[in-house]
Protein backbone atom coordinates (compact mmCIF):
# COMPACT_ATOMS: atom_id res chain seq x y z
CA UNK A 1 0.00 0.00 0.00
CA UNK A 2 1.23 3.14 -1.04
CA UNK A 3 1.83 6.46 1.23
CA UNK A 4 -1.45 8.50 -0.25
CA UNK A 5 -4.17 5.39 -0.14
CA UNK A 6 -2.59 5.14 3.61
CA UNK A 7 -3.47 9.07 4.27
CA UNK A 8 -7.16 8.30 2.13
CA UNK A 9 -7.45 5.98 4.74
CA UNK A 10 -6.86 8.00 7.75
CA UNK A 11 -8.91 10.72 6.12
CA UNK A 12 -11.95 8.81 6.18
CA UNK A 13 -15.75 10.37 7.69
CA UNK A 14 -15.30 8.11 10.57
CA UNK A 15 -12.41 9.55 11.73
CA UNK A 16 -13.50 13.26 10.85
CA UNK A 17 -16.46 12.92 12.81
CA UNK A 18 -14.43 11.64 15.61
CA UNK A 19 -11.54 13.90 15.90
CA UNK A 20 -14.45 16.93 15.53
CA UNK A 21 -16.47 15.00 18.79
CA UNK A 22 -13.30 15.14 21.00
CA UNK A 23 -12.53 18.96 20.17
CA UNK A 24 -15.84 19.52 21.35
CA UNK A 25 -15.53 17.68 24.62
CA UNK A 26 -12.41 19.70 24.81
CA UNK A 27 -14.01 22.96 24.33
CA UNK A 28 -16.83 22.40 26.71
CA UNK A 29 -13.96 20.91 29.24
CA UNK A 30 -11.62 24.67 28.98
CA UNK A 31 -15.17 26.50 29.09
CA UNK A 32 -15.59 25.40 32.60
CA UNK A 33 -12.48 26.30 34.15
CA UNK A 34 -12.29 29.84 35.73
CA UNK A 35 -10.51 32.46 34.60
CA UNK A 36 -9.86 34.25 37.83
CA UNK A 37 -7.79 36.98 35.93
CA UNK A 38 -11.26 38.49 35.14
CA UNK A 39 -12.93 38.31 38.80
CA UNK A 40 -13.02 41.49 40.68
CA UNK A 41 -12.57 39.77 43.82
CA UNK A 42 -9.10 39.86 46.35
CA UNK A 43 -7.24 36.72 46.72
CA UNK A 44 -5.79 35.84 49.24
CA UNK A 45 -1.48 35.75 48.96
CA UNK A 46 0.04 32.38 49.05
CA UNK A 47 3.29 32.74 51.27
CA UNK A 48 5.92 31.72 48.62
CA UNK A 49 5.56 33.45 45.53
CA UNK A 50 6.78 32.40 42.41
CA UNK A 51 6.62 34.09 38.72
CA UNK A 52 3.90 32.37 36.33
CA UNK A 53 4.95 30.45 33.23
CA UNK A 54 4.76 32.82 30.07
CA UNK A 55 2.40 30.78 28.44
CA UNK A 56 -0.37 30.42 30.94
CA UNK A 57 0.28 34.38 31.28
CA UNK A 58 -0.62 34.31 27.50
CA UNK A 59 -3.24 32.04 27.71
CA UNK A 60 -5.14 34.47 30.25
CA UNK A 61 -4.37 37.53 28.41
CA UNK A 62 -8.29 39.41 27.50
CA UNK A 63 -8.41 39.09 24.03
CA UNK A 64 -10.42 42.55 23.91
CA UNK A 65 -10.16 44.50 26.80
CA UNK A 66 -7.53 44.36 29.48
CA UNK A 67 -8.90 44.15 33.30
CA UNK A 68 -8.77 47.04 35.88
CA UNK A 69 -5.19 46.83 37.49
CA UNK A 70 -4.73 43.23 38.76
CA UNK A 71 -1.94 41.90 40.23
CA UNK A 72 -0.84 38.76 37.66
CA UNK A 73 -1.76 34.82 39.14
CA UNK A 74 1.41 33.31 40.16
CA UNK A 75 2.36 29.61 40.69
CA UNK A 76 1.99 28.63 43.82
CA UNK A 77 5.31 26.77 45.52
CA UNK A 78 5.68 23.34 46.36
CA UNK A 79 4.66 23.30 50.05
CA UNK A 80 1.39 25.30 48.63
CA UNK A 81 -1.69 23.16 48.49
CA UNK A 82 -2.95 23.16 44.84
CA UNK A 83 -5.49 25.75 43.94
CA UNK A 84 -8.79 23.61 43.41
CA UNK A 85 -10.85 24.31 40.26
CA UNK A 86 -14.06 26.61 41.12
CA UNK A 87 -17.72 26.33 40.32
CA UNK A 88 -18.88 29.66 40.20
CA UNK A 89 -22.48 27.91 40.48
CA UNK A 90 -21.95 26.80 44.14
CA UNK A 91 -18.78 28.37 44.77
CA UNK A 92 -17.94 24.36 46.57
CA UNK A 93 -14.51 23.63 47.13
CA UNK A 94 -13.43 26.60 47.86
CA UNK A 95 -11.48 27.87 51.30
CA UNK A 96 -13.21 30.50 52.65
CA UNK A 97 -11.58 30.95 55.67
CA UNK A 98 -8.90 33.02 54.87
CA UNK A 99 -10.67 35.46 52.78
CA UNK A 100 -12.45 38.63 54.44
CA UNK A 101 -16.16 38.01 54.07
CA UNK A 102 -19.06 40.85 55.43
CA UNK A 103 -20.20 40.50 58.50
CA UNK A 104 -22.87 37.87 59.39
CA UNK A 105 -23.17 36.18 56.07
CA UNK A 106 -23.49 32.75 56.14
CA UNK A 107 -24.55 31.76 52.15
CA UNK A 108 -21.92 30.26 51.21
CA UNK A 109 -21.98 26.72 52.22
CA UNK A 110 -18.90 25.01 53.41
CA UNK A 111 -17.15 28.18 55.47
CA UNK A 112 -15.45 27.58 58.66
CA UNK A 113 -17.24 30.90 60.06
CA UNK A 114 -15.32 30.24 63.51
CA UNK A 115 -12.61 32.37 62.58
CA UNK A 116 -14.33 35.01 61.23
CA UNK A 117 -15.00 38.48 62.79
CA UNK A 118 -18.31 38.57 64.05
CA UNK A 119 -20.43 41.53 65.47
CA UNK A 120 -21.70 41.54 69.10
CA UNK A 121 -24.86 40.09 70.16
CA UNK A 122 -25.66 37.77 66.37
CA UNK A 123 -26.66 34.68 66.93
CA UNK A 124 -27.67 33.67 63.32
CA UNK A 125 -24.29 31.73 62.39
CA UNK A 126 -24.02 28.13 63.85
CA UNK A 127 -21.02 26.65 65.35
CA UNK A 128 -20.25 29.33 67.16
CA UNK A 129 -19.61 30.13 71.22
CA UNK A 130 -21.96 32.18 71.78
CA UNK A 131 -21.31 32.41 76.07
CA UNK A 132 -18.07 34.20 75.52
CA UNK A 133 -19.58 36.98 73.65
CA UNK A 134 -20.86 40.39 74.92
CA UNK A 135 -24.89 40.20 75.25
CA UNK A 136 -26.70 43.57 75.79
CA UNK A 137 -28.74 43.55 79.28
CA UNK A 138 -32.11 42.28 79.60
CA UNK A 139 -31.90 40.07 76.35
CA UNK A 140 -33.36 36.36 77.31
CA UNK A 141 -33.53 35.38 73.72
CA UNK A 142 -30.72 33.46 73.33
CA UNK A 143 -30.58 29.88 74.90
CA UNK A 144 -27.16 28.85 76.90
CA UNK A 145 -26.59 32.18 78.89
CA UNK A 146 -26.52 32.02 82.75
CA UNK A 147 -29.19 35.00 83.38
CA UNK A 148 -28.62 34.31 87.10
CA UNK A 149 -25.34 35.76 87.15
CA UNK A 150 -26.48 39.22 84.99
CA UNK A 151 -27.17 42.60 86.83
CA UNK A 152 -30.41 43.97 86.24
CA UNK A 153 -30.99 47.89 86.79
CA UNK A 154 -34.04 48.39 88.87
CA UNK A 155 -36.67 50.58 87.08
CA UNK A 156 -38.87 52.85 88.72
CA UNK A 157 -42.32 53.60 87.85
CA UNK A 158 -42.91 56.81 85.71
CA UNK A 159 -45.52 57.82 88.41
CA UNK A 160 -45.59 56.71 91.75
CA UNK A 161 -48.91 56.00 92.77
CA UNK A 162 -50.06 58.66 95.74
CA UNK A 163 -50.96 57.37 99.45
CA UNK A 164 -54.65 57.26 99.76
CA UNK A 165 -56.56 59.72 101.62
CA UNK A 166 -59.88 60.30 103.69
CA UNK A 167 -61.19 62.18 101.08
CA UNK A 168 -60.17 59.40 98.65
CA UNK A 169 -62.28 56.87 100.68
CA UNK A 170 -65.00 58.98 101.14
CA UNK A 171 -65.48 59.72 97.60
CA UNK A 172 -65.42 56.03 96.74
CA UNK A 173 -68.52 55.00 98.76
CA UNK A 174 -72.05 56.46 97.51
CA UNK A 175 -73.78 58.26 99.52
CA UNK A 176 -76.40 56.52 101.67
CA UNK A 177 -79.53 58.92 100.43
CA UNK A 178 -80.81 58.77 103.71
CA UNK A 179 -81.31 54.88 103.83
CA UNK A 180 -78.19 53.04 105.51
CA UNK A 181 -77.72 49.54 104.54
CA UNK A 182 -77.79 47.64 108.03
CA UNK A 183 -80.76 49.68 109.59
CA UNK A 184 -83.47 48.49 111.28
CA UNK A 185 -86.00 51.10 110.83
CA UNK A 186 -89.90 50.90 110.63
CA UNK A 187 -91.54 50.46 107.32
CA UNK A 188 -94.81 50.13 105.50
CA UNK A 189 -96.68 48.93 102.66
CA UNK A 190 -100.00 48.52 101.64
CA UNK A 191 -100.81 46.39 97.82
CA UNK A 192 -104.77 46.10 96.81
CA UNK A 193 -103.83 43.08 94.43
CA UNK A 194 -107.44 42.99 93.05
CA UNK A 195 -109.83 45.89 93.17
CA UNK A 196 -112.55 44.69 90.46
CA UNK A 197 -115.98 44.32 89.42
CA UNK A 198 -118.13 42.63 86.98
CA UNK A 199 -121.61 41.95 85.52
CA UNK A 200 -123.33 39.30 87.63
CA UNK A 201 -126.75 37.70 87.28
CA UNK A 202 -128.43 39.48 88.61
CA UNK A 203 -126.82 43.12 89.30
CA UNK A 204 -123.04 43.51 89.49
CA UNK A 205 -120.47 42.04 91.91
CA UNK A 206 -117.81 43.64 93.32
CA UNK A 207 -114.90 42.05 95.05
CA UNK A 208 -111.31 43.32 96.59
CA UNK A 209 -108.18 41.70 97.80
CA UNK A 210 -105.32 43.20 99.57
CA UNK A 211 -102.49 43.09 102.42
CA UNK A 212 -100.22 45.55 104.08
CA UNK A 213 -97.69 45.60 107.04
CA UNK A 214 -95.77 47.67 109.11
CA UNK A 215 -92.44 46.54 110.73
CA UNK A 216 -88.90 45.77 110.29
CA UNK A 217 -87.14 43.42 108.34
CA UNK A 218 -87.23 40.89 110.78
CA UNK A 219 -90.60 41.46 112.70
CA UNK A 220 -93.80 42.85 110.69
CA UNK A 221 -97.33 43.75 111.48
CA UNK A 222 -99.47 42.13 108.59
CA UNK A 223 -103.00 42.57 107.50
CA UNK A 224 -105.04 40.79 104.95
CA UNK A 225 -108.79 41.04 103.81
CA UNK A 226 -110.84 40.07 101.25
CA UNK A 227 -114.37 39.30 100.14
CA UNK A 228 -116.79 40.47 97.76
CA UNK A 229 -120.63 41.66 97.60
CA UNK A 230 -123.36 41.44 94.50
CA UNK A 231 -125.91 43.18 93.55
CA UNK A 232 -125.08 45.61 96.77
CA UNK A 233 -125.54 42.97 99.23
CA UNK A 234 -122.22 41.86 100.71
CA UNK A 235 -121.51 38.18 100.20
CA UNK A 236 -118.35 37.65 102.10
CA UNK A 237 -115.76 39.55 104.22
CA UNK A 238 -113.16 39.13 106.34
CA UNK A 239 -110.17 40.74 108.21
CA UNK A 240 -106.84 38.72 109.29
CA UNK A 241 -104.54 40.33 111.84
CA UNK A 242 -101.19 38.50 112.25
CA UNK A 243 -97.67 39.05 113.23
CA UNK A 244 -94.94 37.66 111.15
CA UNK A 245 -91.48 37.11 112.05
CA UNK A 246 -88.69 35.83 108.99
CA UNK A 247 -87.44 32.74 109.49
CA UNK A 248 -85.54 32.30 106.23
CA UNK A 249 -85.23 34.14 103.15
CA UNK A 250 -87.97 35.32 101.66
CA UNK A 251 -90.05 33.42 104.23
CA UNK A 252 -92.27 34.50 107.37
CA UNK A 253 -94.29 32.17 109.68
CA UNK A 254 -97.53 34.37 110.94
CA UNK A 255 -99.88 34.02 113.55
CA UNK A 256 -102.36 35.79 114.88
CA UNK A 257 -106.58 36.38 114.63
CA UNK A 258 -109.12 36.35 111.78
CA UNK A 259 -112.82 37.88 111.95
CA UNK A 260 -115.18 36.54 109.45
CA UNK A 261 -118.17 39.22 108.93
CA UNK A 262 -120.02 37.68 106.00
CA UNK A 263 -121.61 34.80 105.58
CA UNK A 264 -123.94 34.72 108.15
CA UNK A 265 -123.08 35.98 111.98
CA UNK A 266 -119.26 36.94 112.51
CA UNK A 267 -116.82 34.52 113.52
CA UNK A 268 -113.01 34.72 114.99
CA UNK A 269 -110.41 32.22 114.38
CA UNK A 270 -106.97 31.98 115.85
CA UNK A 271 -104.72 31.99 112.38
CA UNK A 272 -101.03 30.59 112.04
CA UNK A 273 -99.26 29.62 108.74
CA UNK A 274 -96.56 30.73 106.13
CA UNK A 275 -96.02 33.34 103.82
CA UNK A 276 -93.62 33.96 101.19
CA UNK A 277 -91.80 32.90 97.79
CA UNK A 278 -91.28 29.37 96.94
CA UNK A 279 -88.80 28.39 94.37
CA UNK A 280 -89.79 29.55 90.39
CA UNK A 281 -91.15 32.67 91.79
CA UNK A 282 -94.78 31.30 93.49
CA UNK A 283 -95.78 33.47 96.03
CA UNK A 284 -97.39 31.42 98.80
CA UNK A 285 -99.75 31.78 101.91
CA UNK A 286 -100.83 28.68 103.79
CA UNK A 287 -102.61 29.41 106.56
CA UNK A 288 -105.03 27.26 109.21
CA UNK A 289 -107.34 28.12 111.59
CA UNK A 290 -109.42 27.53 114.68
CA UNK A 291 -112.44 29.07 115.57
CA UNK A 292 -115.38 29.06 117.88
CA UNK A 293 -116.70 25.69 118.61
CA UNK A 294 -114.30 23.61 117.17
CA UNK A 295 -114.90 24.77 113.73
CA UNK A 296 -111.36 24.57 111.44
CA UNK A 297 -110.75 25.68 108.32
CA UNK A 298 -107.60 25.83 105.87
CA UNK A 299 -107.26 28.44 102.91
CA UNK A 300 -103.68 27.68 100.57
CA UNK A 301 -103.46 30.09 97.79
CA UNK A 302 -100.58 30.39 94.97
CA UNK A 303 -99.53 33.19 92.27
CA UNK A 304 -97.31 33.47 89.70
CA UNK A 305 -96.48 36.37 87.72
CA UNK A 306 -95.25 36.00 83.90
CA UNK A 307 -93.60 39.05 82.55
CA UNK A 308 -94.76 38.90 78.38
CA UNK A 309 -92.87 42.95 78.21
CA UNK A 310 -91.49 45.28 80.63
CA UNK A 311 -95.36 46.48 81.58
CA UNK A 312 -97.96 43.60 80.41
CA UNK A 313 -97.95 41.38 82.87
CA UNK A 314 -100.08 37.70 82.86
CA UNK A 315 -101.16 36.83 86.90
CA UNK A 316 -102.19 33.76 87.39
CA UNK A 317 -103.93 32.57 90.87
CA UNK A 318 -105.44 29.45 92.40
CA UNK A 319 -107.11 29.98 96.09
CA UNK A 320 -108.05 26.71 97.52
CA UNK A 321 -110.57 27.11 100.80
CA UNK A 322 -111.47 23.85 103.36
CA UNK A 323 -113.60 23.49 106.26
CA UNK A 324 -113.43 20.40 109.12
CA UNK A 325 -117.36 20.45 109.93
CA UNK A 326 -120.61 21.72 108.62
CA UNK A 327 -122.35 24.85 109.29
CA UNK A 328 -125.12 25.02 107.25
CA UNK A 329 -125.96 28.60 108.48
CA UNK A 330 -123.05 30.21 107.09
CA UNK A 331 -123.44 27.87 103.65
CA UNK A 332 -120.49 25.73 104.50
CA UNK A 333 -119.40 22.11 104.24
CA UNK A 334 -117.14 19.60 105.70
CA UNK A 335 -113.70 18.89 103.47
CA UNK A 336 -113.28 20.97 100.19
CA UNK A 337 -115.17 23.82 100.20
CA UNK A 338 -114.40 25.76 96.90
CA UNK A 339 -111.66 26.78 94.39
CA UNK A 340 -110.98 30.02 92.60
CA UNK A 341 -108.74 29.92 89.47
CA UNK A 342 -108.41 33.47 87.55
CA UNK A 343 -105.66 34.77 84.80
CA UNK A 344 -105.42 38.75 84.97
CA UNK A 345 -103.39 40.47 81.95
CA UNK A 346 -102.62 44.01 83.43
CA UNK A 347 -100.53 46.64 82.12
CA UNK A 348 -98.09 48.70 84.77
CA UNK A 349 -98.80 52.38 83.83
CA UNK A 350 -96.52 53.28 86.75
CA UNK A 351 -95.59 50.34 89.07
CA UNK A 352 -97.89 51.53 91.73
CA UNK A 353 -101.28 51.83 88.97
CA UNK A 354 -101.73 49.20 86.80
CA UNK A 355 -105.33 48.66 85.18
CA UNK A 356 -106.07 44.89 84.57
CA UNK A 357 -109.00 42.69 82.70
CA UNK A 358 -109.10 38.78 83.15
CA UNK A 359 -111.54 35.93 83.34
CA UNK A 360 -112.45 34.07 86.84
CA UNK A 361 -114.12 30.84 87.75
CA UNK A 362 -114.93 29.65 90.52
CA UNK A 363 -116.66 25.99 92.34
CA UNK A 364 -118.31 24.70 95.14
CA UNK A 365 -117.88 20.95 96.04
CA UNK A 366 -119.33 17.92 98.17
CA UNK A 367 -121.73 19.44 100.76
CA UNK A 368 -120.93 23.06 100.16
CA UNK A 369 -122.38 23.00 96.59
CA UNK A 370 -125.19 21.01 98.10
CA UNK A 371 -126.24 24.18 100.29
CA UNK A 372 -125.59 26.37 97.26
CA UNK A 373 -127.85 24.89 95.53
CA UNK A 374 -130.87 24.81 98.07
CA UNK A 375 -130.48 28.79 98.36
CA UNK A 376 -130.57 29.00 94.54
CA UNK A 377 -127.42 29.87 94.22
CA UNK A 378 -124.88 28.69 91.25
CA UNK A 379 -121.72 25.94 92.21
CA UNK A 380 -120.29 27.42 88.93
CA UNK A 381 -119.28 30.61 88.53
CA UNK A 382 -117.74 32.25 85.59
CA UNK A 383 -117.40 35.80 85.18
CA UNK A 384 -115.34 38.29 83.01
CA UNK A 385 -113.84 40.70 85.40
CA UNK A 386 -111.72 44.44 84.99
CA UNK A 387 -110.14 45.88 88.04
CA UNK A 388 -107.28 48.13 88.81
CA UNK A 389 -104.26 46.97 90.96
CA UNK A 390 -102.85 49.74 93.56
CA UNK A 391 -99.71 49.77 95.77
CA UNK A 392 -98.73 52.49 97.80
Amino acid sequence: MTMRSRTKSCLSPKTLAIAMGLALIANAVSAQEMDHSKMNMPMPEPAVKTPAPAKKAAAQAPVKKAPPKQAPLKKRSATAAPKPTMDHSTMHGMDHSTMPMPAGDTSMPGMDHSTMPMPAGDPSMPGMDHSTMPMPAGDSSMPGMDHASMTMAPTDPREPIPMLTAADRAAAVPPSGGHAVHDNSIQTFLLLDRLEAWNANPGTGFEWEGQGWIGTDLNRLWLRSEGGQVAGKLESADLEVLYGHSVATWWDVVTGIRHDFKPGASQDFAAFGVMGLAPYKFEVQATAYIGQGGQTAARFEAEYETLLTNRLILQSLVEVNLYGKNDERRGIGSGLSTIEAGLRLRYEVTRKFAPYIGVVRERAFGRTADLLQLDGKDINDTRVVAGLRLWF
